[in-house]
């Protein structure tokens, strides 16, 4: 069996043992200690400290988040390449800041605080479902439902036709992981083509009859204008991709990773139900201690240094996100988990002008999901051991079997 200290000896992102994706954090912590810049077989850097990360999402000059050289190889020319460069997380200015900004337009304080009472209601039923089983699986009947019609919501997805969003969206995620199959580029390719023809349709019938720019995410990229300029139909639509998969995987796995973290520390359960105030706190310290997004790219536009290694233009560099957070260096007694735990600033979201445009919304659905689950079964417990997503981005549940109590 692989030991942290094997593990972190022979890091290599793309032949990683199955140990690793049970626990990384071991590793991770090893690789901060020991090999903070990490130069992995492939000549690419795995950064680790949390000084590091936040230089490198701040300085937009020195670090790209432009992914047309890295992902060619890895796509070729496939439906996974058109999607994944022409979506604004994996593009700099000016495309990037274009559609950032008609997605904020519509992702203000008081929209999002309009959105709450629909998503209270949305949660209840699913808690009332759930109920009347007795059982659940908390990613299949709760966390992965909600994200799914908040987004589906946004940008106007009729409730009938949302059925094969969660598929898609994880199909064309899984794709993202350092190790791609032969099966997941197909499953992926096939699964931006599916998107891509519904998306089709879908714009026509809004052009034809346009919602509300300020709560119709899809109204405001297909009309708004950013700099005099519009979205190409390629933008638009890649960008309705991107939109969802943004808002999906990220807060399942926060609301998932968030009420399995309460099980494994009976003792932050109990006192989150003591004071359910502190539900605030508790979301953003899920976010550092499990973080649902483990790892981000950028590429090196400049000749620098990152701590203290010299590094050549064109390196790739991963950010790691789950060790980052970790950082003794910046987070006191970081591996306790503590609901009132404050201040807690961490990098789940990112940071510098990349960081998530929707993170108050995820916020929000943390809260709620998280908070009402709680406040309605109290005494939840396992019903059989969890199954881990098994990925290396994207830290989650496939399946998490409770008793409700």
């Amino acid at each position: 069996m692989a030991t942290p200290e094997a593990m972190a000896a022979g890091f290599d992102l793309r032949a990683l043992p199955p140990a690793f994706y049970e626990d990384p954090y071991p590793v991770y912590r090893l690789l901060r200690e020991r090999w903070p810049v990490r130069r992995m077989p492939d000549g690419s850097l795995f950064l680790t400290r949390w000084t590091d990360l936040d230089r490198v999402y701040r300085d937009t000059r020195t670090f790209t988040s432009d992914k047309h050289a890295e992902f060619a190889p890895k796509y070729g020319a496939t439906p996974l390449y058109e999607h994944h460069t022409t979506s604004l997380v994996f593009n700099d200015a000016p495309l990037h800041g274009r559609v950032r900004r008609l997605i904020t337009g519509a992702l203000t304080p008081r929209a999002i605080a309009g959105m709450e009472p629909a998503l209270i209601a949305l949660v209840d039923r699913l808690l009332d479902a759930m109920a009347r089983r007795g059982e659940a699986d908390l990613i299949e009947d709760y966390a992965a439902a909600i994200p799914i019609e908040v987004i589906g919501t946004l940008l106007g997805v009729p409730p009938e036709e949302r059925g094969p969003l969660r598929g898609w969206s994880l199909a064309i995620l899984g794709a993202l992981e350092p190790v791609l199959t032969p099966e997941a580029a197909a499953r992926g390719n096939a699964a931006v083509t599916a998107f891509l023809a519904y998306l089709r349709g879908l714009v026509a019938r809004r052009r034809a009859a346009p919602g509300d720019p300020a709560t119709d995410v899809l109204t405001r990229l297909i009309g708004g204008e950013a700099d005099g300029e519009r979205l190409s139909e390629a933008e638009l639509l890649h960008n309705c991709i991107f939109l969802l998969n943004a808002g999906h995987e990220t807060t399942t796995n926060l609301i998932g990773n968030g009420l399995e973290a309460l099980l494994r520390f009976p003792a932050e359960k109990a006192r989150l139900l003591a004071e359910p105030g502190l539900i605030g706190s508790a979301v953003e310290e899920v976010l550092r201690f499990e973080s649902s997004n483990q790892l981000g790219n950028r590429g090196v536009a400049a000749d620098c240094e990152i701590g203290g290694v010299a590094v050549t233009r064109g390196t790739l560099v991963t950010l790691c996100i789950g060790a980052a957070n970790r950082d003794p260096a910046h987070v006191a007694d970081p591996e306790r988990f503590d609901v009132a735990r404050s201040p807690n600033r961490h990098l789940a979201f990112a940071a510098g002008p990349h960081q998530c445009a929707g993170l108050a919304l995820a916020r929000l659905e943390g809260r709620v999901a998280i908070g009402r689950f709680l406040a309605r079964f109290p005494r939840y417990a396992p019903a059989a051991p969890p199954v881990r997503g098994g990925r290396a981005r994207f830290r989650g549940f496939l399946h998490l079997p409770v008793r409700l109590g």
